[in-house]
């Protein structure tokens, strides 16, 4: 082989190991289906003029960029590798091993595994039959516990719980009992249902607010994100930041989001009205679907596992060990292989598996389902 030719085999190598930018059949990470923006890429090929050069020894351009867009001040903010490192950093720096960690269930799977490596005892609170946090029993296991985790929108199931519910768990936990509140998907809940992060964070010292940028900014591959906390939690994150360890393309990526924020919004609702239209056309076909207020919807275990369901679709979705699933909103074609892989099955012999109702849960709606279908995927009883 011609060196030409071997420079040729290994640039196509090169090149089939990036994943591509778009790719309908991806629906299991809860990524941003399109690309990043146009004037984001245009800064990171700015920026790969310069790669020779390291980044700042401390990131604090992107601190001050951060904390400016949030509201805060710069000794409010940390950084990290994404939500899910900064995650690791607060259980390593402010909880022992052997402390334990109230977790409900199921949740990102990422903290299951944070509080194994950090040597935790976790306490696991399951949800309700809608996919909702049980705040009140949070509440009680946190008595004895260093940390409690909330995802608000809650990861896998979308669910929201209110404002002041989370505030009254929070207020309701003892003050050395960190409460690390997860909004990697905030940017897709209705502005009118977020948390004010700057009063909550000045009322509640004891709070850690974690968000990202892999989700809705769509820069998953760069490792970009943040905590929100009072300037103790946050210095003593900030303490432990490593030197040269955020690339200057993660502050221009950052800094040109920012300044391209009406196109990020019109892509959000893009992905917020896919969402509404998937969920309606599952509930049309008698699917029932948590509240979701994310970027993906969940669709509970009833009977037949929906692993089966999607098996041959082709489609990669995330699928769970009691048979529900979690699917990432993406593009219209997207949607429709995930309807037809439904209606499939929908329209399978009278003598098919059919699903069973979960137990009851009380004292909450949800919507019911309709069609012909609903006795194969009935939403659960409200009692």
């Amino acid at each position: 082989m011609t060196s030409a030719a071997q420079a040729d085999s290994g640039t196509t190598q090169l090149c089939s190991a990036l994943p591509p930018a778009v790719d309908p059949y991806a629906l299991s990470l809860n990524e941003n289906p399109l690309p990043p923006l146009p004037a984001v890429r245009a800064a990171l090929v700015d920026f790969i003029g310069a790669a020779n050069r390291y980044p700042e020894f401390l990131p604090t351009r992107l601190r001050r960029l951060v904390a400016e867009h949030a509201g805060v001040s710069e000794e409010n903010v940390a950084l990290g590798p994404g939500a899910s490192g900064l995650a690791m950093r607060v259980l390593q720096t402010a909880a022992a091993p052997g402390e334990r960690i109230v977790l409900s269930k199921p949740t990102f799977e990422g903290y299951p595994a944070f509080a194994q490596m950090a040597g935790l005892t976790a306490v696991d609170v399951p949800l309700d039959g809608y996919g909702h946090l049980d705040l009140t029993a949070m509440a009680r296991a946190a008595r004895d516990a260093r940390v409690v985790v909330l995802c608000r929108p809650h990861n896998p199931t979308g669910t929201l719980e209110s404002v002041a519910d989370v505030e009254r768990l929070v207020a309701d936990v003892p003050a050395d009992t960190i409460v690390l509140l997860d909004e990697a998907y905030i940017e897709f809940v209705a502005p009118h249902q977020r948390i004010d992060v700057p009063r909550l964070i000045a009322r509640f010292p004891n709070v850690i607010v974690l968000r990202t940028f892999s989700k809705a900014y769509g820069l998953a591959g760069l490792r970009i994100g943040y905590a929100l906390a009072a300037p103790e939690l946050a210095g003593l994150l900030w303490s432990m930041q490593l030197p040269f360890g955020i690339s200057a393309g993660c502050t221009v990526a950052v800094a040109a989001s920012y300044q391209a924020g009406a196109q990020l919004e019109q892509r959000i609702a893009h992905i917020v009205a896919e969402r509404g239209y998937l969920r309606a056309r599952l509930r049309a076909s008698g699917v029932y679907t948590t509240d979701s207020h994310a970027n993906f919807v969940y669709l509970p275990a009833m009977g037949r596992p929906w692993s089966e369901v999607f098996a041959d679709s082709g489609l990669r979705v995330r699928n769970y060990p009691d048979g529900a699933v979690r699917i990432t909103i993406g593009s219209r074609g997207s949607t429709q292989m995930v309807l037809s892989a439904i209606e499939r099955t929908l329209n399978a012999p009278a003598d098919a598996p059919r699903g069973q109702i979960p137990p009851a849960v009380h004292n909450r709606r949800g919507p019911q389902p309709v069609g012909p279908a609903a006795t194969r995927w009935p939403a659960p009883d409200p009692g």
